[in-house]
């Protein structure tokens, strides 16, 4: 399994309900789990397969393990926190909570909020690119710092629809 199948593995992975898959290869085993927040943790054990690093994979994690380590397991998230939805990156950039240094914060934790409204910036090659609510609801955490970098579907906000 070379570089890109695991790419486009984890990819399909993120994007699917499945919280975890396991491949076997003759001397090499890949296990990818989708935690709660949406990171994604790929583990090589075999002696022989090389430990991957990636710097332009998003909220993905790399670790090796022996074949003899136990599996983590996931931890369980609150009964609460179930029915929350994910405004997510469009695109890598630069993430702003405001439109300028002078400017009220576009979403703050609380706020209602609908369909439209515009929520950060991402600037992306000198461009600022206003990334609106694709959900209506309130908003209950903010997952990113102000002008931090953000990679592609990394998750912004957690929204309680309304």
């Amino acid at each position: 399994m070379d570089f890109k199948q695991i790419q486009d593995l984890i990819k399909s992975i993120n994007k699917s309900n499945i919280s975890e898959l396991t491949i076997e290869q003759k001397d090499f085993k890949i296990t990818i789990r989708q935690k709660e927040d949406k990171v994604i943790t790929v583990a090589a054990p075999a002696a022989a397969a090389p430990v991957l690093h990636a710097a332009p994979m998003p909220a993905a994690a790399y670790a090796a393990q022996t074949p003899a380590a136990p599996a983590e397991q996931p931890a369980k998230a609150p009964a609460k926190e179930e029915n929350l939805v994910t405004i997510k990156s469009p695109m890598i950039g630069t993430f702003y909570r405001r439109p300028s240094p002078d400017k009220p914060i576009f979403a703050e934790v609380g706020d209602e909020i609908q369909v439209g409204k515009v929520v950060c910036i991402i600037e992306a090659m000198k461009l600022f690119n206003e990334i609106e609510s694709e959900v209506s609801g309130k908003i209950v955490k903010v997952l990113v710092d102000d002008a931090t970098p953000v990679e592609y579907d990394q998750p912004l906000f957690l929204v309680n629809p309304s």
